[in-house]
């Protein structure tokens, strides 16, 4: 399982007034031949998209649905009298319900007060805690699930496409996607509530998803990022084995394709000819999200982690042994129930060890429901924020260092946006919202979504800066940097 993005996705789109390439080709002609028709005569759809990137593909979904019915959509703006809100929520832990529910409860006041119509409510926190909100929150109309996206537009007086599943209303800027290819978790960690929202493991065929990315490349979309609660645990439903590595061999034959990037692998188990597709195939990004968690062989045993400390050093030094440009991240979780000051020193060395690329911290929340509730959540709050504090601080260091190592390299960046006389953009070791950017010092022929030589000339923490040192274009991405991650011996 995986850690969420905290974070509103309140990008502009708006089918009365955005450019018609967020509109999957298929239906866009038809809505195309409708708009001075119903324009007027419908309020418009806003959907708030709260959590992580799978509630984003979630609601690019929804919203690919409601433009080919010919409702106005948007995901950002100020909503008027007749509009409708629809909130997709996340229920991971304390903090995402929280956000969730201050978001409805704004939106509640809203529609006691006449300023919005209607107020519906899905996702996770939606699936989690229904029952319990609806009497507490009756200004909402109707909740939904995770899985309920026909029953919602029916509410609305729509019917679901079988014909659009797949089809994407991009939220993205033009240039990258998230695509996720499969739902739920198999997995028994004990402090995920992620299976009591999204059930179990269900892949998404291969074709299917194939044929998903293929629409989205010749839609301009240059990277994709594959996205699942467990991306290693793929195929093991439809195909009774691992198919991660068939699926990417597939993907990354598909012309056009620059950067295909793996979101969330679990470390258990691992399957070790992803790395070998990997090595084969230059526009598979040499990264990979993995949530190690913790270290303490305790800690991990109370948590169903599945794998131990020994087993943990023995895999990074594995995939650092067969693609030494690899970019790790990770994520861990401080304060689980029992987590000693021994632990986390241990954590702390396991950090300074193996110097990941990218981490993310969260502080242990106690989720009713999960096999570790049943544990006392001994650790204060203030000894969890502790403790994370002092996590991010050494892993700040490091990415300084890193990043500070890197000044007189050329690397490969992908341009998303301009601010002011910088662009912004990425290395191929950084996926959206969630890791480092390089400010590109602008110059001719600089866009979102091309792809530039930029040599790096000073760093900060989180942060590179170079200007323009070579080509510029759409062309395919070329390998990581060699100078990425010389060396390492990471044997605990």
């Amino acid at each position: 399982m995986y850690m969420p993005i905290l974070a509103t996705h309140n990008l502009v789109v708006d089918v009365s007034a955005e450019s018609d390439n967020s509109l999957p080709g298929e239906f866009f002609f038809s809505l195309q031949l409708h708009r001075m028709r119903t324009r007027g005569r419908r309020p418009t759809v806003h959907v708030v998209t709260l959590g992580c990137s799978k509630n984003l593909a979630d609601s690019e979904q929804l919203l690919a649905q409601l433009a080919a019915a010919e409702w106005p959509v948007a995901v950002h703006g100020t909503p008027r009298r007749n509009d409708i809100i629809i909130i997709n929520t996340c229920g991971f832990i304390e903090q995402a319900k929280q956000e969730s529910i201050n978001t409805i409860l704004d939106f509640a006041e809203r529609k006691k007060q006449n300023r919005i119509s209607r107020l519906y409510v899905t996702g996770c926190l939606s699936q989690r805690y229904r029952h319990q909100l609806e009497q507490e929150i009756p200004e909402v109309d109707a909740w939904f699930g995770t899985l309920e996206l026909p029953q919602l537009l029916k509410h609305l007086g729509t019917d679901y496409r079988h014909d659009l599943v797949g089809e994407h209303y991009l939220t993205t800027p033009s240039h990258y996607a998230y695509v996720k290819i499969s739902e739920g978790c198999n997995r028994i960690c004990s402090f995920c509530a992620i299976p009591l929202m999204r059930g179990p493991h269900r892949s998404k065929p291969m074709e299917a998803i194939e044929q998903e990315v293929r629409s989205l490349v010749s839609r301009g979309v240059v990277e994709v990022m594959l996205i699942a609660q467990e991306l290693t645990y793929y195929g093991l439903d439809l195909y009774r084995r691992r198919m991660l590595a068939e699926l990417l061999r597939r993907l990354a034959d598909i012309e056009g394709l620059a950067w295909l990037r793996l979101h969330y692998a679990y470390p258990a188990a691992f399957p070790m000819d992803v790395l070998d597709v990997m090595q084969q195939r230059s526009n598979i990004c040499r990264y990979l999200d993995i949530p190690f968690q913790h270290i303490s062989d305790g800690v991990l045993n109370r948590m169903r982690r599945q794998i131990t400390r020994h087993q943990t050093y023995d895999l990074i030094q594995r995939i650092r042994d067969r693609l030494p440009d690899m970019t790790l991240r990770t994520t861990l979780l401080t304060g689980f129930p029992g987590e000693t000051e021994q632990d986390h020193e241990q954590l702390l060395r396991f950090v300074e060890d193996i110097r990941f690329d990218r981490l993310g911290i969260f502080t242990y929340s106690h989720e009713e429901d999960t096999a570790a509730h049943a544990l006392e959540d001994d650790v204060p709050p203030e000894v969890k924020e502790r403790r994370a504090q002092e996590i991010m601080t050494l892993q700040q260091n490091i990415s300084l260092q890193k990043n500070e190592a890197l000044i007189g390299q050329t690397l490969r960046v992908l341009l998303d946006r301009r601010e002011g006389a910088w662009w912004m953009g990425r290395s191929e070791g950084d996926s959206p919202e969630v890791d480092n950017e390089v400010w590109v010092a602008d110059a001719a022929g600089l866009a979102a979504g091309r792809f530039a030589d930029v040599c790096i000339t000073d760093a900060a923490a989180y942060d590179l800066f170079g200007r323009v040192a070579g080509h510029v274009g759409k062309g395919p991405a070329s390998p990581a940097s060699a100078t990425r991650n010389a060396s390492f011996n990471v044997a605990p």
